[in-house]
């Protein structure tokens, strides 16, 4: 699992620096009323938690118990979703539902699910 975090957490990285590119160079006509703001706090969301999943893929190879696994596996899950529904809104007008709040939602849970597993492992 921890592999796949970091093979994950590379990917994100990688289409952030993309998403980032296209944030400051692409005309104000690709996106929607306030959208290059919106793709540009997504990117840095994404780039975050890019990162996180690499730390966490490297920190706890072979170290890891059901906390840490349900937390990063969150955490990757939770990433896709808020980035998708911000980037939808940001290029389109158009709020993808409740998928960027449910994203939200399960990055903020993941990351107290990881806290919860350093606890007991302390």
């Amino acid at each position: 699992m921890t592999r796949l975090w970091r093979i994950c957490g590379a990917l994100l990285v990688a289409t952030g620096t993309i998403m980032g590119a296209l944030t400051a160079h692409l005309p104000d006509a690709h996106f929607a009323d306030g959208g290059r703001v919106m793709a540009r706090s997504a990117m840095d969301m994404q780039m975050w938690q890019g990162i996180a999943l690499l730390v966490l893929g490297l920190g706890l190879a072979e170290r890891t118990n059901c906390l840490f696994i349900a937390g990063g596996s969150g955490v990757l899950v939770g990433t896709l979703l808020f980035c998708a529904g911000v980037y939808n809104t940001a290029f389109t007008g158009h709020h993808g539902s409740h998928i960027a709040p449910i994203g939200g939602s399960i990055l903020i849970l993941s990351w107290l699910v990881l806290a919860a597993g350093w606890v007991r492992r302390s």
